[in-house]
Formats: structure tokens, C-alpha cells, sequence
């Protein structure tokens, strides 16, 4: 999870109840309502039996994305799939839950004093919590009260976000986030109160949290209701009568005669191309039919439909299913194709199978195989900066470095670039979504050519350069193996570059090709630094 995000997520920092006379997934739901940001299942003695009840937990947070933090029990929450664990001083250790766990999982461990914080290994944590800070009588074997002063020096020393728990209320909550800290952890100010809702919303309101009380969100059910919704969205109604017999929205979909179809397939699958601690579902949404089309636009191909069976595990909210769409439908009316269709199923995780149909201009396709020696290999834009951005998200390292994660995150299907490639004749087009290198090798082999990189000095930015603390050769390992930039990478002889440039000013070359020596590629091991190749000078602004 983001830095940012979870300080957010520990604003409002609730905590189950296992004596309250409220059912526990009842507290969850109360909670929840009344403006929780983040739960923790406790429960003095784990057994398999909790296992049903935690699952249960843990379906009406995602449904309401708020994070489910599991205490003490890594096995639990590895089992279950939660969203982090919390530890004690006595439990295991925080590089051990990291290890089980793995990087995306939030870890937090409990500290009293700054004594205890100084002889903690904390470097495998995301957040502490500090208390008691007032006495409470719902955990019986508690610490000494530490007080505001104590939570402040806490705060002071720590390098993590710290959450006040122990004895807070609604009139003692401020006192608390008063002190730099992130948020603040109840327990039985919501589990044991006569109104329960009503004393989370006070809580929330003590916090700062904003719109409440919020309408409880449940896991999708409808997929009918749903499919009728999406008909209604800006992409379905862009299905314009020319380019269709029946239009979206009957069994099957019927385009007019298209002379030269062009077909595209992708797969987006949670855990493996997106993460939604790093992403919006609206961001997943729009990127999965941008890379999609990319596709399209590597073919030289103008984008008609897309079609897209949306696969959803039974703990999705219809909310979040239909933010996904939001941002499809933004992405897809941005380059004028329409939603065609699709389908909606369960299933172990959220996946995006896209299906894209275009059409193609009266020109020859490009192709891979048509390389030649002595042509030019070139990019419509600069590399690696879509792989600065992963790496950023993935070290959860995000401060002043938007202009990488922005480029990960809302890559550009390049259309316009096609264009103009279509109109010089150029023969050899395709998108670079795994890679320079890799994609570059997919060249080499088609054409039985050997391509020898050499990167245009003004690939490089400045902040790319700062980016890998001024390393040129980390940079050049990022332009050519960095994949996702979902440029176009194509090969055309030298003056036909030069008049691509003056329609397209970014036009970088790369490398070049020749007579096949043996080796597909060549020089990729060996570039120390960009090695000037395009005419240009080196362009070193960020």
C-alpha cells in the first residue's frame, strides 16, 4: 500500500471486539458505517473455527475498501487473504510476516515507549501503534498508560505513521492526532457503546473524516442489473449506426462489413498486470483498454469495438465494478471506439479479457518481418519512465516522482503516432509493451536481421537521470529493458526518420539494423552511456 494511501486508511483505525455483546461481523458492519478507515480482527485465542467469520470480514472490506488487518496470526491472514497483520512485542517478527506475507501486505507492530521503539527492528513495518494513551479496561494485560506525552515523543522518533490506541474517545481523539499521529485505534467506544453507529460517527467526525455516515456497500450480485447500467455508458452509445447491424446491448452484437478486419486480445489479471493498493479501479479500467488498443494502433489500424468479459471474485462491491467501467469508458470514448459487449462471471480474482476490433486503412500491414539492413530502429517517445514509475510504486517511494507514475499508470495508445507511419509507408510497426529489448528481438527474429541498439542521447531525462541518482547506465538499462511504455518501436531507412520528425518532433532512434551476424541483438551489454544516434544533441530536460 502507498504511503499516502495508508495514512489515510489509518485515520479512523478500528478494532474488533471479541467480548462485545455485538456480533463481530455486526461491529465490522457499524464500524464500517459510521466511518471506519481501516479494521483489525482481534480475537484472544485464533482457532480454524474463526476462519468462516474472518472470511466473512474480509468480503464486507474489500466490498467497502477499507483494508482487513488480522492480529498477531500471520497464518490467518495469509489464509484469508487480508490486507496486512498486526503485531505485538512478543509475537513474531515484522521480517518474518514481510517474508510470508510478501511487499504489498501492510505490517504494523505495536510500541509503548521510545525505549521499546529504539531496540525494534522496524524496517520491515509500515505503521506503529502506540498506547495505551489512556487507560482502557478492554485489553487486560495493557501497559502502563503512556499518555500524550508519551505518544508524542513516539511520534517524534518514529519514521513510520503511528496510530494512537488505548482509552480514546471521541473529546480525546484530536489531542491525539494533535500529536503528528496518523490516526487513532477504538475498541470498545464503538463495540460497547448503547449506539454504536453513532459513536463511529463521532469518532469520524473528531478525525476529520468527511461524509458520514456512508451507505453500507455489498458485494456484487446482480450481473444483469449491472450489464444494464453499462449499456448506458458513453462507449456503448458511441456504437454509431453505420458500423453496426445490431448494435450492443442483444445477445450478440452485429458490426457492418469491415474489408479489412483487424482483431486484438489481452488479459489483465489482479496480482499479475494490476494491484489495487496502486491503483484505482477506474486507472485498472482505462488502462486495460489503452494497452488493448495499443494493439490496434501498432497495426496501423483505426479502432472500431471492444468487447470485455469481466471475471469478479464474491467479494467485489458493485461500486468498485462499476468504477472499472468508468474509467474503461473514458479511456475507450478518448480514441473513439465503442464498448461492444461482453460478459460477467465469478471467479478467484478481478480479470479484464478484452477483445478489440479495428479496422484497416487502404494501406499494406505492417509487419514485423520487414526489417531491413540498413534501416533505423525508432521510438515514438522516451523510454523507462513507465519502469521508474513500477519500481517507485513498488518500493513505496512515490514522493516527486508523479511524472513515472503517471506514465505507468495512463499510458497513451499511439494513434496519432500511426498515423502518421500509415501515411510515410513505413513497414515495420509494433507497440513496446514488453520491453526494448524484448520487443526489439521479436524484430531481429521475424526479419532475420541483428539489431545493434544505439540509444539516442536524448532519451535520457533529467529526471530519469536523477531518478537512478545520476547512473547513465542504469538509465540505460531502464530505456532498454523498462517495459509498458506502449510507444511504437518501427525500422525505416534514415530520410524517411527525418520526415517522421517533422510531424512527430519525438522520434527517437534506438539502434539500427543489419545483416544477420548470428546474434539477434547486439550492444545492449555494453552501453555505459547513451551513445549519440539520431542527430540530436543530448536533451537533458526533465
Amino acid at each position: 500500500m502507498l504511503p499516502e494511501i495508508l495514512k489515510e486508511k489509518l485515520r479512523f483505525y478500528f478494532i474488533t471486539d471479541d467480548s462485545s455483546p455485538l456480533a463481530v461481523d455486526r461491529q465490522v458492519q457499524t464500524a464500517i458505517c459510521g466511518g471506519a478507515t481501516m479494521i483489525q480482527y482481534r480475537h484472544k485465542s485464533f482457532t480454524p473455527a474463526q476462519y468462516g467469520e474472518v472470511l466473512e470480514i474480509r468480503k464486507i472490506c474489500r466490498a467497502n475498501n477499507v483494508p482487513l488487518i488480522i492480529n498477531d496470526d500471520i497464518v490467518m491472514a495469509k489464509a484469508v487473504g487480508a490486507d496486512g497483520v498486526h503485531l505485538g512485542q512478543a509475537d513474531a517478527s515484522p521480517a518474518i510476516a514481510r517474508e510470508v506475507l510478501g511487499n504489498e501486505t501492510v505490517v504494523g507492530v505495536s510500541v509503548s515507549t521510545t525505549a521499546e521503539l529504539a531496540k525494534t527492528d522496524i524496517a520491515a513495518c509500515d505503521y506503529i501503534g502506540t498506547g495505551p494513551v489512556f487507560a482502557t479496561a478492554t485489553k487486560k494485560d495493557s501497559k502502563p498508560v503512556i499518555a500524550i506525552d508519551g505518544l508524542r515523543a513516539v511520534v517524534e522518533q518514529s519514521k513510520k505513521p503511528v496510530v494512537a490506541i488505548g482509552g480514546i474517545t471521541a473529546d480525546k481523539a484530536p489531542a491525539c492526532l494533535e500529536t503528528g499521529a496518523c490516526g487513532v485505534a477504538v475498541i470498545s467506544w464503538v463495540s460497547r457503546a448503547e449506539d454504536p453507529e453513532s459513536s463511529a460517527r463521532k469518532l469520524a467526525t473528531a478525525c476529520g473524516i468527511k461524509n458520514q455516515p456512508m451507505e453500507l456497500r455489498h458485494p456484487w450480485s446482480d450481473e444483469f442489473g449491472l450489464i444494464r447500467s453499462f449499456l448506458n455508458m458513453d462507449s456503448v452509445k458511441a456504437a454509431s449506426p453505420e458500423d453496426w447491424v445490431v448494435p450492443p446491448g442483444h445477445d450478440a452484437a452485429v458490426l457492418r462489413c469491415i474489408d479489412r478486419p483487424v482483431f486484438t486480445t489481452d488479459a489483465h489479471v489482479e496480482g499479475v498486470h494490476f494491484d489495487f493498493s496502486w491503483q484505482t479501479p477506474a486507472e485498472v479500467g482505462a488502462k486495460a483498454a489503452i494497452v488493448t488498443l495499443s494493439d490496434l494502433a501498432a497495426a496501423c489500424a483505426e479502432p472500431v469495438a471492444m468487447f470485455v468479459n469481466l471475471t469478479l471474485p464474491d467479494n467485489v462491491s458493485e461500486y468498485m465494478i462499476t468504477e472499472i467501467y468508468q474509467g474503461l469508458d473514458k479511456a475507450l470514448a478518448m480514441y473513439g471506439c465503442a464498448l461492444g459487449g461482453g460478459n460477467i462471471s465469478g471467479g478467484p480474482c478481478v480479470a479484464l479479457d478484452m477483445f478489440a476490433v479495428g479496422k484497416m486503412p487502404d494501406i499494406k500491414p505492417p509487419l514485423r518481418s520487414a526489417a531491413r539492413p540498413g534501416d533505423g530502429l525508432y521510438s515514438t517517445g522516451r523510454l523507462g519512465l513507465a519502469r521508474a514509475g513500477l519500481l517507485s510504486l513498488q518500493a513505496k517511494e512515490t514522493e516527486g516522482r508523479d511524472l513515472f507514475i503517471e506514465r505507468f499508470k495512463r499510458p497513451r495508445a499511439r494513434f496519432d503516432a500511426a498515423r502518421v507511419l500509415a501515411g510515410n509507408k513505413v513497414a515495420c510497426v509494433m507497440d513496446i509493451s514488453d520491453g526494448l529489448t524484448g520487443d526489439a528481438r521479436h524484430i531481429a527474429e521475424a526479419s532475420n536481421v541483428t539489431i545493434v541498439f544505439d540509444l539516442d542521447a536524448a532519451l535520457i531525462t533529467g529526471a530519469l537521470l536523477d531518478f537512478c541518482r545520476g547512473d547513465r547506465a542504469e538509465s540505460a538499462s531502464l530505456v532498454l529493458r523498462g517495459g509498458e511504455d506502449y510507444e511504437l518501436l518501427f525500422t525505416c531507412p534514415e530520410n524517411k526518420a527525418t520526415v517522421i520528425r517533422q510531424a512527430l518532433p519525438d522520434v527517437y532512434r534506438v539502434g539500427h539494423c543489419r545483416t544477420f551476424t548470428g546474434s539477434y541483438l547486439e550492444g545492449s551489454s555494453s552501453l555505459s552511456s547513451f551513445q549519440h544516434g539520431g542527430g540530436r544533441g543530448a536533451d537533458n530536460a526533465g
